[in-house]
């Protein structure tokens, strides 16, 4: 087949301190990234380094140049160029010789290769038009074509610049999300306003989520952070700005299909996970002896998921607190557990434990606090193997569902420190709890699971599902996998199993 022309365009590419900071194509595409010419240079200075050859900033190689070579280099330069510097450079004599010009009252001249000056902003490149033109054709084209895959790689960029210290991270966030709060005529079209909402409240997800790692940057200066803040509270006070909790159209969608479901999905996942090796990396300056970035980040993480917190009233926001913590379990999960890992494993399940209001295992919790069902599945099967009395306690404590209560549950109200459970006269509009129960039932059947064999551990699973867990479906489901326990073809049936089988049957008729 015969090719395409060859053509030839002319590349320049402008670095600073190892980042790119301008180019320029004549092949006149334009994109959120770079074209294909200006990738294919910077690989080929990358690949080949000493196949372009480097030179001294020209203001130090004109000040090695005698005044005879001064003037032969510039006449050059201009009869090379006639057409094109003629004029500026005439222009530029007619000033250097009179006295009283502007370019005489500054000392130097400037130079473009020297490079910037080591207080000056050093970026990223970022073509911001194209940024917004394509947000925009997002969200005019209901998230279809290619803009959306465009969106995705922007904010894998931003993240990685984040880790960077590189300030061209809240300038990608800005400037696509003013695109998004701007485009004041997408949202005057009230046939496809409710869609609209639903079609962009992903978009508003992710860019919230980085704007997270951006604020919280501990090298940002207050100056950023202030104009960061007024800018958010800008954006916020937009009519098409889609509410932290709030809902938009009557027709709310099932999203019990939408999340995943139990055990299966994470394979009372992974797959696609890819095999990753953590390894301790200590920081003398400022950690303990003995910790690492690894072990803080997740001590770190189990403080976050056990965070007692109110279950949020709107749709959208209610799906990414389950999302957000099945992520977050499915990145620990890839974690190999070390006996010091394990250490804090212990200390924050046993936190939790006393913690209080602060956390969602405390003694009393707030009616509509977040369950604790998923974390708590993750927490048991981790302390399982180390600390079975902590595992079970922890997952024990988990099971409770207080939105489902009829009368709250007593505690020791005389400790200032707990937070009285209110059980109003309103049925809360959760959502997700279908979704919610699954976990619920998942949980209980883990500890079905790793009990068999074990009558005390067995008849107080027992206790726990008969008190907690609402649903017959479930129930029923807890009896079946109680029978297929107890039965297992390589072993005795288990008998005290088999009657927490049949007692779990029994209550559903019941």
């Amino acid at each position: 087949m015969q090719s395409e022309p060859e053509t030839v365009c002319n590349v320049a590419i402008s670095f600073d301190r190892c980042k790119i900071t301008s180019v320029t194509c004549s092949c006149g595409n334009k994109d959120i990234f770079y074209c294909a010419h200006v990738v294919a240079l910077s690989l080929y200075r990358i690949r080949k380094p000493d196949q372009v050859k480097l030179h001294l900033p020209i203001s130090e190689t004109l000040f090695q140049m005698n005044r005879d070579q001064l003037q032969k280099f510039v006449q050059y330069l201009i009869t090379v160029h006639h057409t094109e510097v003629l004029p500026t450079a005439q222009k530029l004599a007619d000033e250097i010789l009179s006295q009283n010009s502007e370019i005489n009252q500054v000392h130097g001249a400037p130079d473009p290769t020297a490079g910037a000056s080591i207080d000056d902003e050093n970026c990223w490149h970022l073509d911001e038009e194209q940024v917004q033109e394509q947000v925009k054709i997002f969200l005019s084209q209901g998230g279809y074509h290619g803009s959306g895959k465009q969106l995705n790689l922007l904010f894998a960029k931003v993240l990685i610049t984040c880790g960077l210290e590189d300030e061209s991270n809240s300038r990608n966030l800005r400037v696509g999300k003013s695109s998004r709060l701007d485009n004041h005529n997408v949202f005057f079209w009230p046939v496809i306003v409710s869609y609209l909402h639903s079609v962009s409240a992903q978009f508003f997800l992710k860019s919230g989520a980085l704007w997270m790692c951006i604020v919280l940057n501990p090298h940002c200066k207050l100056e950023q952070k202030a104009s960061w803040l007024k800018q958010l509270k800008k954006w916020n006070s937009v009519d098409v700005c889609p509410w932290e909790d709030g809902n938009h159209g009557n027709e709310l969608p099932n999203l019990t299909n939408a999340l995943p479901q139990g055990a299966n999905a994470n394979q009372e996942n992974m797959g696609q996970c890819k095999s990753l090796e953590y390894q301790h990396l200590p920081a003398h300056k400022f950690l303990e002896e003995g910790e690492s970035y690894l072990t803080l980040a997740v001590e770190v993480a189990l403080i976050g998921l056990g965070q007692q917190r109110i279950m949020p009233d709107g749709l959208y926001a209610q799906e990414k607190v389950c999302r957000n913590e099945e992520q977050l379990i499915s990145k620990l999960q890839e974690i190999e557990l070390d006996d010091t890992l394990v250490k804090i494993f212990r200390k924050q399940a046993v936190f939790l434990l006393e913690a209080g209001p602060y956390s969602g295992l405390g003694e009393v919790i707030h009616r509509e606090s977040v369950p604790m069902h998923t974390f708590a599945k993750y927490l048991f099967t981790s302390l399982l193997p180390h600390d079975a009395e902590l595992a079970y306690k922890t997952a024990l404590r988990a099971m409770r569902l207080l939105v489902l209560e009829s009368t709250a549950p007593s505690g020791d109200m005389s400790r200032p420190h707990h937070i009285a459970s209110v059980v109003p006269n309103r049925y809360p509009r959760w959502f997700t709890l279908s979704h919610i129960e699954s976990q619920q039932c998942e949980l209980a059947s883990t500890m079905l699971t790793a009990a068999k064999g074990d009558v005390r551990r067995l008849e107080t699973v027992l206790e726990s599902i008969q008190k907690n867990i609402h649903s017959s479906s479930h129930i029923f489901k807890l009896a079946q996998d109680a029978f297929k326990i107890a039965t297992l073809m390589d072993s005795l049936p288990d008998i005290t199993l088999l009657k927490v089988s049949l007692e779990l049957g029994l209550q559903v008729f019941l």
